[in-house]
């Protein structure tokens, strides 16, 4: 019986590594029929493959990666591949003029019994590379011009295209709902959404060199070139997020504050706020403060603060403070299907009561936040999608300028740029004016080197979503140009920053900022300064 229940108990203890995976795991691996594989798709039971230099076209069991047969390809330079249900479709970026130096491209649909060519129609760009069927129409991703377009299998004619993820888009495949896109430069997978051009999801490829993936109907499959290998992805479980890059830091906050008189300060109070574990950042050990704080306040946010009571600074006369944390922070990034997440109607009642609060920075009813809101969601109730389209519309519609101040809400929006806290206060203003709770974080910064100084600092916004939880949005860092670059700030945390502040903003300790904040009273003429600055150094391991 004792011999039963220890083998029960380790396997009970192995279970979490047994199911442990996330999204862009590889589950198995097989060498490629070829040296360099150009595209790949799934015709419901085994899988096929295109290799440029063979000129051929494998079928391969997926259970094994053994080759079942082969036909050849239909031109000389195959790359994306797709089953429409019934035949094979490849693309071709030489056209069958292997010697010619102009593209012109072609798309084949080929028997896959032998390789007769069924049909021969243009390509809707010059180089296609990745190749996908939609039930109805073919997508192709066009190199060169950084496309992907929908096109008409019967000649051709572009339906519709919009810009890719990135700049060296080579794989495509379609799941039934979303596009995946393979980037060879970024080492990325994307989950596109057709109707939106949205990058959702970004998973790391599993190799250098990823030039095609297709969809089992619950597995990706990529094919990489640089080790000549296929990949079996995990697409979907139950992880959230998942952590990488681990960089361990030792960050001390000064707080620094001088009389220069002639005035006397009578009272001084100070407010250092409290990093905590989160999902991006681990403290080790205890904090230590010199000098030792008065102490410990929790604000109606539950923002915890170390607190400082000082009187009577003369003229010439500082008080110096010095908050030191080891921390071990991560990049992070979530893994948010839209169609996981809840309406607002379901979000927990604490968390609506708390988060839709307004108040003079954020003013949501007024009529350019509500009018603005109600254009860019019409009726939207699915919580993913209010937070994403607001998103976007500040990506469209705003630049970032650090022009002095915080304003409004309504006053940064009508002007059309802001500091990345004035970014905050717009979208939080407009996410709760949706009915969708948001709340900003405040972070110390890594500046380039590891071992640095930060006195700039940086605020973000996190949105709750029923099903996920609190997620990173950073809409002043969404202004980019790439749509890979725009979804790695909703989403997604990397691992330069320490976050010390988490706040629905007009805390009775923290007001409006973030890391520190200070009350003081003086006698007239006092002229006094105050400093704070961040110092990071990595821990010798």
């Amino acid at each position: 019986m004792k011999r039963i229940n220890l083998l029960i108990i380790v396997v009970v203890l192995s279970l979490p590594n047994l199911l442990l995976a996330y999204p862009g795991e590889i589950i198995k691996s097989y060498a490629t029929p070829g040296t360099v594989p150009t595209g790949i798709t799934f015709d419901g039971k085994n899988l096929w493959i295109a290799d440029r230099k063979a000129k051929m076209i494998y079928c391969v069991n997926p259970k094994n990666g053994e080759v079942i047969r082969s036909i050849p390809s239909p031109g000389y330079w195959p790359m994306g591949l797709t089953w429409d249900g019934e035949a094979l479709w490849n693309a071709d970026i030489k056209g069958g003029i292997p010697l010619s130096e102009n593209y012109d491209g072609k798309i084949y649909r080929i028997d896959p019994k032998d390789g007769t060519i069924l049909k021969t129609i243009p390509a809707p760009s010059s180089t296609p590379r990745g190749l996908a069927w939609d039930g109805k129409y073919l997508w192709c991703v066009d190199n060169d011009g950084d496309e992907i377009i929908q096109f008409s299998p019967d000649d051709g004619t572009t339906i519709r295209s919009f810009r890719a993820p990135a700049s060296e888009c080579r794989g495509l495949t379609f799941d039934g709902k979303y596009l995946w896109v393979s980037d060879r430069r970024q080492d990325e997978i994307y989950m596109v959404d057709p109707k939106t051009s949205n990058v959702i999801i970004t998973l790391d490829a599993p190799g250098p060199f990823t030039r095609g993936i297709c969809y089992d109907g619950e597995f990706l499959w990529a094919i990489e070139y640089d080790h000549n290998k296929i990949y079996k992805l995990t697409v979907q479980d139950d992880d959230k997020f998942l952590r990488s890059k681990e960089h361990k830091s030792i960050v001390t906050f000064n707080h620094q504050t001088l009389n220069y008189g002639p005035g006397k300060v009578n009272t001084l109070d100070v407010h250092l706020a409290i990093p905590v574990n989160r999902d991006n950042q681990e403290i080790s050990g205890e904090i230590n403060y010199a000098p030792d704080y008065s102490n410990i306040i929790t604000d109606k946010w539950g923002l915890q603060t170390a607190h400082y009571s000082f009187k009577d600074l003369t003229q010439g006369e500082s008080r110096n403070i010095e908050m030191t944390t080891e921390v071990t922070t991560y990049n992070v990034r979530y893994f948010i299907f839209p169609d996981k997440v809840g309406t607002i109607d379901e979000i927990p009642a604490d968390i609506h009561d708390l988060y839709l609060r307004d108040n003079e920075k954020y003013q949501i009813n007024h009529p350019l936040i509500r009018g603005t809101v109600q254009e860019v969601l019409g009726d939207e109730k699915n919580a993913y999608q209010i937070a994403r389209k607001l998103f976007n519309y500040l990506i469209d519609n705003m630049y970032y300028e650090m022009v002095g101040g915080w304003n409004t809400a309504p006053a940064v929006l009508e002007r059309g740029n802001g500091s990345c806290s004035e970014y905050t206060f717009v979208y939080i203003s407009m996410c709760r004016a949706a009915g969708l709770p948001a709340r900003y974080v405040g972070s110390v910064v890594i500046r380039g080197d590891y071992t640095c100084m930060d006195d700039v600092f940086h605020r973000w916004v996190e949105v709750y979503l029923p099903g996920y939880g609190w997620i990173p949005v950073d809409p002043s860092g969404g202004d980019q140009d790439w749509p890979h670059r725009q979804a790695d700030y909703f989403g997604y945390v990397a691992n330069r920053f320490l976050i010390t502040t988490q706040s629905g903003g007009a805390s009775e300790t923290m007001e409006w900022t973030y890391n520190s904040n200070q009350f003081w009273t003086s006698e007239p003429k006092a002229n006094v300064v105050f400093d704070h600055f961040a110092e990071w150094r990595p821990v010798e391991e």
